[in-house]
């Protein structure tokens, strides 16, 4: 609804000019009032109120006029301001304000009746009509409404007509009024803009507050401006930084008046000035005016509130050391630069911050989702956590220790060469099968075969010498041959023995574990060389490989199983039997050997079998199993970088 009483206060103030000076003011001459609107350099109220009176005195019998135009810059004010009045404002106009508001509401022309009684000024009993201006999708921006004696000949759609052919000079006024604003509020914008490029030249808080605050001292002619940010811990502002000041001292009297008027403007969430302007007369100044009588009693103090994601995360305080006042402009201006550069002030400020700040504040934003009325699925998983955490640390399983396993043969022999040779023959490899006696390998036993007849023909030639030495009872002569005829003979026996070995076979029934000649024909091996390793198929171990950080857990007689690469599915149990006190390093890492005896031989193994085996070593908590390796390591990197 349209307030006329106070909508007649809000006129008073109006920028534009309406006042009740211009509203009560009467008709003027025709000639005067044609000048005033064709002009284009009235005030804004004179051409409210002459066009008015054109148009009431264009429409004939009109007895009343009222012009209303849209607020659309105060929200706490009427939806519509009167800006002219005619013949005066002093009379009754409710009647054609109620016109006026349903004529608003419904967004066309409205013609009413005002019957006996009513309180129209001049008559008891006249038309009124209402003609929205610059209806559209949008609300009108002005309302004309005339009360037009009640005649025969009155035609009421000739009333209606004339307003919206006379609207047009009113509709260019107000465009022209909205594209300067338009403007304005380009200028504005462009200036933030440039604004917040040279705060974000700088990555750290105080650089860009400092740019900040010296682009804002040149561009708004202020003798200092400061910026602060909000330190949420002890919900005060701290100062950050002051224009064309490098160093300043926090514990000065200067710093602290700014703070205070920081704080002050921080409490309402919104700009303070002093002197107050029209949008902050209603705001307490009592801060800013101590700063102001700190500066000189004539200086004029405005804050304007920095602000990210609904909340306030900073305030810019201007000084001017003089008697020139902020304006509206200059606030506007520093309230669009402030909205721009909150965000990025923000967003520094929690970069600035490590340990006190980003961790704090998450801290103490997840403990207000958990107890605030919000979020119940985070409710419910913090519950859920707790309860698993709980459970970890009461429930009990079996603590095992896991290593990398393969199994070797219980009885594991080697065959080796017997002599220095050539290969000459080489049947079986490593994986083949063999029985006892059968042949793994054979030497090349040619020179061995050359020994062995040319020890048999000089032991003949030294028989048959022997033999005429008996014959000469040469005593002496005999006796010498004897001992030839024996050497001989060893030599013999050592060629026939080598041919004997010549031949490498199977020590028992089992399973070439290592071994292959076949591409090594004809090459020769020393004495001692290990050419295959055999074990036998009825009796198997495994070593485990566990590493050094859980050798303490590992003792003799503690029971695991092993899983089989091969045969996975297949558990096999084993005891352990006995733990190697020696380490050995191998692709960076450290680890022991432990032997261990297999329990089920119904599986088939084979030798080289790899796999993965867990010891059990005992009962322990859930949360202790699983937490225990990290711990220990926190404790050894703490020993080693602690002094």
């Amino acid at each position: 609804m349209i307030n006329l009483q106070r909508a007649r206060e809000q006129a008073s103030n109006r920028e534009l000019g309406a006042n009740p000076d211009v509203i009560a003011r009467g008709p003027a001459a025709p000639s005067g009032l044609w000048k005033i609107v064709l002009g284009g350099t009235a005030d804004a109220g004179d051409f409210y109120q002459a066009w008015l009176a054109l148009q009431c005195g264009m429409v004939g019998g009109v007895t009343a006029g009222l012009l209303l135009l849209r607020n659309a810059s105060k929200p706490d004010a009427p939806p519509y301001l009167p800006a002219a009045a005619w013949p005066d404002a002093q009379g009754d106009l409710n009647k054609l304000a109620q016109v006026a508001q349903q004529a608003a509401t419904e967004r066309r022309s409205v013609v009413a009746r005002s019957g006996p009684g009513a309180s129209t000024p001049g008559q008891s009993n006249c038309i009124l009509v209402a003609q929205p201006i610059g209806s559209g999708t949008e609300l009108p921006i002005a309302i004309v409404v005339v009360a037009v004696d009640s005649q025969p000949d009155l035609n009421v759609q000739t009333v209606a007509q004339q307003l919206a052919w006379g609207a047009g000079w009113l509709e260019t006024l107000l465009m022209r009024q909205r594209a300067e604003e338009n403007a304005r509020r380009v200028k504005q914008a462009a200036a933030g803009l440039d604004l917040l490029a040279v705060a974000g030249e700088h990555r750290q808080l105080r650089a860009s507050a400092m740019a900040l605050a010296n682009e804002l001292a040149g561009r708004l002619q202020c003798d200092r401006v400061s910026i602060g940010v909000v330190n949420r811990r002890r919900n005060g502002v701290r100062l950050k930084a002051m224009s064309h000041t490098a160093l300043f001292r926090r514990e000065s009297q200067a710093a602290d008046v700014v703070e205070n008027a920081m704080e002050e403007a921080l409490d309402q969430s919104a700009s303070v000035s002093f002197p107050p302007t029209e949008s902050t007369q209603k705001r307490i100044a009592v801060a800013h005016r101590a700063l102001a009588n700190w500066l000189g009693g004539r200086a004029a103090v405005a804050s304007v509130m920095l602000s990210s994601r609904g909340r306030s995360v900073g305030v810019v305080t201007l000084e001017r050391h003089r008697d020139e006042p902020f304006d509206e402009d200059s606030i506007s201006l520093c309230e669009m630069v402030a909205s721009l550069v909150g965000p990025m002030i923000d967003l520094q400020h929690d970069s600035d911050r490590i340990v006190s700040g980003r961790v704090v504040a998450s801290i103490a934003k997840g403990t207000r989702a958990l107890v605030g009325p919000r979020r119940p699925a985070l409710k419910l998983a913090a519950i859920a956590a707790v309860l698993f955490v709980a459970f970890l640390a009461l429930a009990t399983g079996e603590h095992t220790v896991s290593a990398k396993s393969v199994t070797e043969g219980l009885v594991q022999r080697a065959a080796v060469a017997p002599f220095d040779g050539f290969i000459q023959s080489a049947p079986m490899r490593a994986g083949d099968q063999v029985r006892e006696g059968e042949v793994l390998a054979s030497l090349n036993d040619k020179d061995l075969m050359l020994d062995r007849l040319k020890s048999l023909s000089e032991r003949d030639k030294l028989v048959q010498k022997h033999r005429d030495a008996l014959a000469k009872h040469d005593r002496a002569e005999t006796a010498a041959l004897s001992a030839q005829i024996k050497q001989v003979e060893a030599q013999l026996a050592l060629a026939e023995d080598k041919l004997a070995r010549t031949r490498i076979v199977a020590p028992f029934d089992g399973t070439v574990v290592s071994g292959d000649l076949s591409q090594m024909l004809g090459t020769p091996v020393e004495r001692g060389k290990v050419l295959f390793e055999i074990a036998p198929l009825d009796g198997y171990r495994v070593i485990l490989e566990v590493d050094e950080r859980d050798i303490g857990y590992i003792g003799i007689g503690q029971r695991g199983r092993l899983a089989l690469a091969g045969v996975p599915a297949n558990l096999v149990g084993f005891i352990v039997t006995k733990v190697t006190p020696i380490a050995t390093a191998e692709e960076g890492r450290n680890f022991f050997r432990i032997e261990a005896h297999l329990d089920d031989g119904s599986i088939q193994l084979r030798p080289g079998m790899e796999g993965v085996g867990k010891i059990e070593v005992g009962r322990a908590s859930l949360f202790w199993i699983w937490t225990h390796t990290l711990v220990e390591w926190v404790r050894l990197s703490a020993w080693k970088w602690l002094p």
